[in-house]
């Protein structure tokens, strides 16, 4: 541990520089080497919340001197951190949790450190985004997704925006507030078996990670009243191959289809191998008709 934070040290951390740097997302254990670093050589921290980071430095042992920096007064504080840099200040900033600018403020921050020709260096943390994506299991995606962050409140464009995401065949993550998640779910739920990955609290106590059809979610949330509280990141999986293309089921999957398909009718058999796999159904039952097609005709010409 002491040679990690000798390495951290002997790191080059110039002045009059902005440091956009990762808190936890929950676990105060999740916090980076180099994060603690450029906190400890802050000489201004600017936050989202100063009641929050106050909490979360003194949890390390730090005391800086703070300035509120959030959606509402971005732009004008973001003078007076430039103005700091200029005056050759180390300035960090965070948001309440994660990475800032990029579902929370920060983004204007950068924009106007860059306009004034100044530095910003990234400080990397931990990510809901990337933590779920660790744990969803899904071999087939190559590492594309889509980053859709925070759907809108408003009715009517949330259903359209899933919709959105129900016709693109990449996988999807996005984030939810616990006062939300309801009114999300129903509309998840409209796209029926598409596979899902839904992270709740991730790096908290009371952490879940559980996978189902999206037409499931709603009642997965109901199975405990405890699972519409805390903040949620999902990552819808990508759409199931069409055509009859077997690669969209991996191979263990298919050996278990050929098992059932020798002994019971072509729909049950794909029922129970979504079932027992976890599987897309619509993938399955593509790779079923192809694998059950030369027997057909052989029967057609009997």
């Amino acid at each position: 541990m002491a040679a990690a934070r000798e390495a951290a040290a002997h790191q080059h951390y110039p002045q009059g520089a902005l440091y956009m740097v990762a808190t936890p997302i929950g676990n105060l254990a999740d916090i980076g080497l180099r994060a603690l670093q450029v906190l400890s050589l802050a000489d201004t921290v600017a936050c989202e919340d100063t009641r929050h980071t106050a909490g979360l430095l003194q949890g390390y042992g730090l005391h800086k001197p703070l300035l509120a920096l959030h959606e509402h007064n971005e732009a004008e504080a973001a003078q007076t951190v430039v103005q700091r840099l200029r005056e050759g200040q180390r300035v960090a900033y965070v948001s309440d949790a994660g990475t800032p600018g990029v579902s929370d403020p920060g983004a204007r921050l950068v924009a106007a450190v860059h306009d004034a020709g100044l530095r910003s260096v990234p400080i990397p943390g931990a990510s809901s985004i990337t933590a779920l994506l660790s744990v969803a299991g899904h071999s087939g995606w190559n590492g594309h997704f889509v980053f859709a962050g925070f759907l809108s409140p408003k009715a009517a464009e949330r259903q359209r925006e899933v919709q959105g995401m129900g016709a693109d065949e990449r996988a999807c993550v996005l984030l939810e507030a616990p006062h939300r998640i309801e009114a999300l779910a129903k509309d998840l739920a409209a796209l029926g078996e598409r596979r899902l990955t839904v992270g709740r609290e991730l790096t908290k106590q009371f952490e879940e990670v559980a996978q189902m059809p999206a037409s499931g979610f709603p009642a997965w949330l109901q199975a405990g009243a405890h699972r519409t509280r805390g903040e949620f990141v999902l990552m819808l999986h990508p759409l199931a191959a069409t055509g009859g293309e077997e690669g969209a089921v991996d191979g263990a999957a298919l050996r278990v289809l050929d098992l059932l398909l020798a002994e019971l009718p072509l729909k049950t058999a794909v029922r129970l191998c979504a079932d027992i796999t976890g599987q897309p159904r619509n993938a399955l039952y593509n790779a079923a008709l192809a694998r059950r097609k030369p027997a057909a005709d052989d029967d057609g010409e009997d």
